[in-house]
């Protein structure tokens, strides 16, 4: 109210432009994961078709029980055990390794299992499921880092313009306050009158 009876022209308050500066910042951090997800999808999709184009599945054969069960090694991977076993790939020609079979699982017991070009025991090409997982982790990554970021000069910018304003309001109150109260300026002193 001092403000605008001492005619400064102040502005009105900027509670309204706060609010668009953090809508737009929660805009672009969404655009922001949206993009970086969409990014690793077309990432992930050309890997998983190139690592797929080397991955074969093939019939493997235990030759003795299942043993040595181990943790899971991800969330929601079920423990598998290590069993000898026997297949063919490339066609016709005869390999044996370990492989990872579910636990208790009997000698003589077919087991379906990947491998690679050369016929040895691979990871499978990622799912949809994991591909999935891994762009929305990333673009809700993306997106926190670019709102908290976003937020955090929103904030900055408001407090410097805050501090400015008041300090601009402390020079008018020095202006109005002497002839409010009826006492002299600052830094006049008691014989600037006398002459």
């Amino acid at each position: 109210m001092l403000h605008q009876e001492s005619g400064s022209g102040t502005t009105p308050p900027r509670r309204p432009a706060r609010r668009a500066a953090l809508v737009f910042v929660l805009l672009i951090a969404v655009i922001c994961g949206a993009v970086a997800a969409g990014s690793l999808w077309s990432a992930g999709s050309a890997t998983d078709r190139e690592l797929a184009a080397h991955r074969h599945q093939v019939t493997a054969t235990t030759t003795g029980p299942a043993k040595d069960p181990s943790a899971a090694t991800r969330y929601g991977t079920k423990p598998q055990a290590v069993a000898p076993a026997v297949w063919e790939r490339p066609e016709h020609v005869r390999r044996s390794g370990s492989i990872h079979v579910p636990p208790r699982t009997s000698e003589g017991r077919a087991v379906t299992i990947w491998v690679d070009d050369a016929g040895s025991p691979a990871r499978p090409p990622g799912s949809v499921a994991d591909r999935a997982l891994t762009s929305m982790s990333g673009g809700v990554a993306a997106a926190g880092v670019t709102g908290v970021t976003g937020a955090a000069l929103v904030l900055l910018v408001r407090r410097r313009t805050e501090g400015h304003r008041l300090a601009a309001w402390e020079r008018e109150w020095e202006q109005v306050e002497p002839v409010w109260s009826g006492r002299p300026h600052r830094g006049s002193g008691a014989g600037d009158d006398d002459d």
